[in-house]
């Protein structure tokens, strides 16, 4: 019985592995289909498998991309690798170098790994310069990634006072999605009795220091849960490259649809800058993209796409690279896509899933002027709070804390001249120090000091109301030595310096040594605190490209630019849509909020009707361009430019009529690109202005998107016209000038002569003399009633 038990129990154990062996491919080929992309799940599939390769339903686009990947020769998509080579100049605080001392031994710099990319390899180059008067060996600086210790540089001999370089291999398991890379310096100058705040110790990290990161692509799942991710990662401090994809030359409703959703992404880029390729028909290489499609016109990879119903927000994977994905704005017309980019503009939140439809976009309240989410508000007294970018920003730890910063945005008409100054209410917390030894709170604007306040040895927190003296934003000032000259421009940098004194530290008379550790202080700027803009009337002079370029005015008067008119060509080139999504996507940078109501039209006749900012794409129509006001116009090959009598470096308000009237015009026939931004006032209504872009080439147009993106170059657009070339920007102020705004006539009186010193004193003494003509004359007609009542008695 026991053999036979035993016969029957190997049977069935030999039996076993054929039972398992069947089933097995299915769950297989279901196991990889989940680890790797679908794309490399169609090719490893077996032919005689179909129901593997068939596309997912959400992925209607994938039923015309199967056919090329059904051959069995076809490999997977490797995952695509890129190097970033992060130098010091933009990850690091200005200057983009390191001091680090002995009270204040700590530098850092920050970066972040965008959510589709992976850190395979990590290797931060340093360029050093340690104090010649360290203690070798016994001095060196650790490296923390994100507090874990992660590198030791140890100070040799050779190395003292001299430059050198170091290479620190970082494990990137350490590498998160935000990451800060910290440095301390332990440096001793003598074995005893050393003094912390000896200025002997001292170490320099170089602002040609690097970090090198090697990403790898990862897949992504189709789901909008993660909007705008990976089309924006908040994560990635580079400048927003985003393409936009339509089928042909868009229409007005299709560019319409793109310019809403370029100031969106110019919301979410904020201070990185922003850029929008177009391309017709087309997919880009190696990026994410936003394409723009009707039921009536797609771009030929979208042409099986089955037809959609309402208005439509989908993601789904690139045809040749599942690494990049599209966004799919869909609609059954050109209405249906601006409804789609409203939704995403107003409730990104709520989108999920691979597909969304829009129902309803409805517009509860108009926006008000000047109240830009990113502007510093004037209705109302502004707390700190309202004004902080990131968590910690007013608060500072340390023997010497760091400065506290904060930025403010302001309209750039507001009028600020002979201004008494800002009431700012302050308060602060902070530790206190050991005695009342000269330690204080320095308050600057701009780089400019203000005022200053002692850090006492008390409990209660300290309270101060300062008012900030001021000098219109575009006029220059003299000031005398004791009353700093500030000027308060369009984006303005207010900073806080808790200095705390440094105890000396050494031995006595009978050669003992007397050491105290130092303390580390905190110091806090309350968020409470608030800044009143309330009262300043609105009046500025224009043109003023400065105000276009930094705060996109006098568009962004309305935040969401429901007063402003984009005039653009009928048949527009690829070049010219990119102008006009970054134009748009650099307002919405500038304000904080998307162009919902912004008016796109093709008719020049509209803006003869039309009670709106103008602001032209490519050319002006001909019956402006004989319009004195224009001071510059750039034709394909021509260029005409009137120059002033006296032309000032600076950008100044206050140069004399005279200096700005033309006093030649050349004409240049040349074969070099070139581009313009000239401004001048509206010939149809007196407050309304016209901004032009104007460009002779693609290469041109190159030069002119960059000129808005990079802040050294805005720095130079200011007056009524800025010539861009290949060596930089040129600008002018010439022409005539206007006000936009309201002043009382007082106002504008006083404003008027109070730049003309000769003219306020002559009106000054004819106030005088009418006055005292006055007064004689009343005098002596009451001597005639005095006189005539005497003769009747």
């Amino acid at each position: 019985m026991t053999r036979k038990i035993s016969w029957f129990t190997a049977m069935l154990m030999g039996l076993l592995p054929l039972a398992h062996a069947a089933p097995e491919p299915g769950p297989a080929a279901q196991g990889m289909g989940i680890v790797q992309p679908a794309d490399a799940v169609m090719a490893a599939a077996p032919a005689a498998a179909p129901a593997q390769i068939q596309p997912a339903e959400t992925q209607p686009i994938a039923a015309a991309e199967t056919q090329p990947v059904a051959a069995a020769d076809t490999q997977p998509v490797a995952a695509p690798v890129r190097n970033s080579e992060l130098a010091f100049t933009n990850v690091a605080p200005p200057p983009g170098s390191f001091k680090l001392q002995g009270t204040s031994p700590n530098g850092q710099i920050e970066f972040g790994v965008r959510s589709d990319e992976l850190v395979t390899q990590a290797v931060l180059h340093l360029s050093y310069r340690p104090s010649p008067a360290l203690l070798p060996t016994l001095s060196h600086f650790k490296v923390y990634l994100n507090d874990e210790l992660v590198g030791l540089v140890t100070i040799t001999p050779e190395q003292l006072g001299k430059e050198s370089q170091a290479a620190v291999n970082i494990d990137p398991r350490f590498i998160s999605d935000f990451n800060r890379v910290r440095f301390e310096l332990v440096g001793h100058y003598s074995n005893v009795c050393e003094n912390p705040a000896n200025s002997a110790i001292w170490l320099d990290i170089g602002k040609e220091s690097r970090l090198d990161l090697t990403l790898q692509k990862l897949p992504l799942k189709n789901d909008l849960s993660d909007f705008p991710e990976p089309f924006f990662d908040h994560r990635d401090n580079r400048p927003l490259q985003l393409p936009m994809i339509f089928a042909s030359a868009p229409n007005l409703g299709e560019q319409h649809a793109a310019a809403l959703l370029a100031s969106w992404f110019g919301v979410q880029a904020q201070w990185r800058g922003q850029s929008f390729p177009v391309l017709y028909n087309q997919l880009p290489q190696q990026q994410h993209a936003v394409v723009f499609a009707t039921n009536d016109r797609r771009p030929d990879f979208l042409k099986d796409y089955p037809p959609v119903e309402k208005p439509t927000v989908e993601i789904i994977s690139q045809p040749d690279n599942p690494y990049q994905k599209m966004l799919l704005v869909l609609g059954r017309n050109d209405d249906d896509l601006l409804t789609a980019v409203k939704g995403i503009a107003q409730g990104d939140m709520l989108l999920r899933g691979q597909s969304s439809t829009v129902e309803q976009v409805k517009q509860l309240a108009a926006r008000q002027p000047y109240d830009a989410p990113n502007w510093v508000r004037t209705d109302r007294a502004t707390k700190f709070s309202e004004l902080q970018q990131y968590e910690n920003q007013l608060q500072a730890d340390g023997i010497q804390p760091s400065s506290v910063s904060l930025t403010l945005n302001l309209p750039p008409d507001l009028f600020l001249v002979r201004a008494r100054g800002i009431k700012m209410d302050l308060a602060y917390r902070y530790t206190s120090p050991l005695q009342n030894d000269g330690s204080r709170l320095a308050v600057n604007l701009n780089n400019q000091f203000m005022q200053d306040y002692p850090l006492q040895v008390k409990e209660d927190n300290g309270k101060q109301l300062l008012h900030i003296p001021l000098v219109q934003a575009l006029q220059d000032s003299s000031a005398s030595l004791t009353i700093p000259a500030l000027r308060l421009g369009v984006v303005n940098q207010l900073r806080f310096d808790f200095d705390y004194a440094t105890t000396v530290i050494g031995g006595s008379s009978d050669g003992r040594c007397e050491t105290v550790t130092p303390v580390a202080h905190h110091v806090v700027v309350d968020g409470n605190s608030t800044i009143d803009l309330t009262g300043y009337r609105h009046y500025l002079e224009m043109p003023s490209l400065r105000a276009f370029a930094n705060a996109g005015f006098p568009f962004s008067r309305l935040a969401d630019l429901a007063q402003t008119l984009v005039l653009v060509n009928p048949q527009p080139q690829a070049d010219q849509v990119s102008a006009l999504l970054n134009a748009l996507g650099n307002i919405g940078a500038q304000t904080g909020f998307p162009a919902l109501n912004v008016q796109i039209s093709d008719d020049w006749s509209k803006a003869k009707t039309a009670d709106a900012d103008l602001l032209m794409i490519g050319t002006i129509p001909a019956d402006l361009r004989e319009d004195s006001r224009i001071n510059l116009l750039v034709e394909r090959a021509k260029s005409w430019v009137d120059k002033p009598v006296r032309q000032s470096v600076l950008d100044d308000a206050d140069t004399p009529v005279g200096d700005r009237t033309a006093a030649s015009r050349t004409t240049i026939i040349s074969d070099g690109p070139m581009a313009a931004i000239i401004g001048f006032q509206s010939p149809f209504n007196q407050q309304r202005s016209v901004v032009a872009l104007l460009a002779d080439s693609p290469r041109a147009y190159q030069l002119l998107n960059n000129a808005l993106l990079d802040s050294g170059k805005r720095a130079a657009i200011y007056g009524s016209a800025a010539i861009i070339r290949e060596s930089g920007v040129n600008s002018l102020r010439v022409g005539d000038s206007y006000f936009v705004g309201h002043l009382p006539w007082w106002e504008r009186l006083w404003h008027a002569l109070a730049s003309h010193p000769v003219l306020m004193a002559l009106f000054a003494v004819v106030v005088v003399l009418l006055v005292a003509l006055m007064v004689w004359r009343l005098m002596r007609l009451v001597t005639r009633r005095r006189l005539g009542n005497e003769d009747d008695e």
